[in-house]
């Protein structure tokens, strides 16, 4: 896996380095389906050490559509670059890549904790991961960044457009009936419609998608230890 990670990228210091690599980057984002048939399937979380010095992300892979667990890893890294919404992407990705690079099994498809077009300047942290990879992604955020939308049922696969100045960049979606949405969008290489299906494959029992529960849970075991 690691070998198919761009090389050469730079990683900025400062918001402002921050804000012209995502202007540059953001024209390469594909929002038509480019996936190769889906059989693994992945997710990422990453949390801190109590300093806020480390970077630990969890990647877990899974079959698709059978949602089962095929690897796992996790990896530590420094984080330089500090908190500031709508970078998230600049202080998370790269301890992701260095999971990444420890897997045998090439994932066709990333479900990201966070935002994809559903960002001021169209280039979240799916957006990024998958260009970086080349590999289709989506986001799948838990709560909403930026946009408006009009109520959504109550049913599970219940959705409406998640619009941001008259433009769609995403969906909020109701994974589970009576319980509050999620907000999916376009990472790279998959369009809305396409994506919102297999969010809701990936959501068989809960309101999150099985890729973002385990990785969350081997983070969160990995900080408790």
């Amino acid at each position: 896996m690691g070998s198919e990670i761009e090389p050469g990228h730079v990683w900025p210091t400062t918001a402002a380095e921050a804000v012209t690599i995502q202007e540059q980057l953001r024209s390469r984002v594909m929002t038509a389906d480019g996936l190769l048939p889906v059989a693994y399937v992945a997710g990422v979380d990453v949390g801190y050490n109590a300093e806020n010095t480390i970077a630990r992300a969890a990647v877990v892979v899974l079959s698709f559509p059978q949602l089962q667990l095929v690897e796992q890893v996790v990896a530590e890294v420094p984080s330089t670059f500090p908190y500031i919404p709508g970078y998230l992407s600049f202080r998370e990705v790269p301890a992701i890549l260095a999971a990444l690079s420890q897997i045998k099994t090439t994932p066709h498809l990333f479900l990201c904790d966070g935002q994809g077009l559903a960002h001021p300047r169209r280039f979240g942290l799916a957006c990024h991961l998958g260009v970086i990879t080349n590999i289709p992604s989506i986001g799948v955020a838990k709560s909403r960044f930026i946009g408006q939308h009009e109520p959504l049922g109550n049913d599970r696969g219940s959705w409406q457009p998640l619009i941001d100045n008259g433009e769609v960049i995403g969906a909020v979606v109701r994974t589970r009936s009576g319980v509050k949405p999620i907000y999916v969008s376009i990472g790279h290489k998959i369009s809305l419609p396409t994506a919102m299906e297999y969010v809701l494959r990936c959501t068989p029992k809960y309101r999150l998608p099985e890729t973002t529960r385990l990785a969350d849970a081997l983070a969160s075991q990995r900080r408790r230890r």
